[in-house]
């Protein structure tokens, strides 16, 4: 519940909104074509912050046809695709930056396609595709993106 300016709101993530659609039969999907393997990696605000796992992969199984792949590190273990508390916008000067991390536990996965539900985790992964050489085998892409692949 978001309260400011003297209105109550409920803020709802949109995939939960699309996971809503879904289950009401108000979103007609037919496949999302092939993706390959897709792997689902975990926003750490949707996820850890607010308790949201199941919709996305909800979401992500309705439209490929099957469960996605999961990280090692998922659900309320999941980890950082590094752009939290403003990495995003830093340079790391110690240690393994941890977009990379995240990447090279992905690309251990071997995935065709990642799933994310975040614009900052897009980034962070497709940069650190684009590190390790792997942005021609592995491409990422936003759960609403996949559902738009599918729709009827």
């Amino acid at each position: 519940m978001l309260i400011e300016y003297g209105i109550e709101l409920d803020v709802i993530h949109h995939t939960q909104i699309i996971n809503n659609l879904l289950e009401q039969g108000r979103l007609q999907l037919n496949g999302a074509g092939d993706l390959g393997k897709v792997l689902f990696h975990d926003s750490c605000y949707l996820g850890r912050h607010n308790d949201i796992y199941e919709a996305p992969r909800h979401v992500v199984a309705t439209s490929i046809g099957q469960a996605p792949a999961e990280m090692d590190r998922n659900h309320n273990n999941g980890f950082c695709c590094g752009a939290g508390g403003g990495r995003m916008w830093m340079e790391d000067r110690v240690g393994k930056r941890i977009d990379m991390a995240r990447v090279e536990e992905a690309i251990r996965k071997d995935p065709q396609t990642i799933a994310v539900c975040c614009p900052y985790c897009t980034t962070m992964l497709e940069d650190g595709l684009k590190d390790e050489n792997a942005e021609d085998r592995v491409q990422v892409l936003d759960v609403a993106e996949i559902v738009a692949r599918a729709l009827k």
